[in-house]
């Protein structure tokens, strides 16, 4: 189903490494609200979802984020690699080190590793499309918080790229609502049955 192409979704080049800006991706790359988790979310919410446009949202959206992964799997690695000991525990970095060295792995700034209780589906189309819509926006202040922390460039560039992206899934999203709203006036899959 998917083509892999090799080559990243938006260049990352880290040459002037923070380590700090690379911790606090983390967040994107392992937490409750991190692109690995909105993948996994959108990949499974997509099974129950009514209608082929909805599924075709969830599926485009979510292959999309497992390239923001990537990109952000990148910019850790890049930052990390070439860091000395020294440098990893002045960056609070000791405890990841110790248990993955210089890999990347999903685990958020305080060292949490992601967990599948991170992806939200309920099997109710509306439940999930509004989380949807609250994720994306979660993902878009994440990204902003990140953009606060650094004046390098060499950053910003992709994260202004990432932080748009979310904005575009909102609005996808907020789409998908409206599809929802016509085939569910009041807001409910399915009548209670008793």
């Amino acid at each position: 189903m998917w083509i892999y192409q090799k080559k990243l979704e938006f260049p990352i080049n880290i040459t002037t490494p923070d380590l700090a800006v690379a911790k606090a991706l983390m967040a994107q790359y392992g937490g409750p609200d991190s692109e690995l988790g909105a993948a996994m979310r959108y990949l499974t919410q997509r099974f129950s979802m009514p209608d082929d446009r909805l599924r075709a949202t969830l599926n485009d959206i979510g292959t999309e984020e497992i390239a923001h992964w990537e990109m952000i799997g990148t910019m850790i690695h890049q930052s990390i690699e070439g860091a000395s000991l020294q440098e990893l525990k002045d960056a609070g970095l000791a405890g990841y080190y110790t248990i993955h060295g210089r890999g990347v792995y999903p685990a958020d700034p305080n060292g949490v590793p992601f967990t599948a209780s991170y992806i939200a589906a309920t099997g109710d189309p509306v439940a999930d499309i509004a989380e949807d819509m609250a994720a994306e926006q979660k993902a878009r202040a994440a990204y902003e918080h990140i953009m606060n922390q650094t004046q390098n460039e060499q950053y910003l560039a992709p994260l202004r790229f990432l932080r748009e992206r979310e904005v575009v899934h909102f609005q996808r999203f907020s789409e998908c609502w409206n599809i929802l709203m016509e085939l569910y006036p009041d807001g409910r899959q399915n009548k209670l049955r008793g």
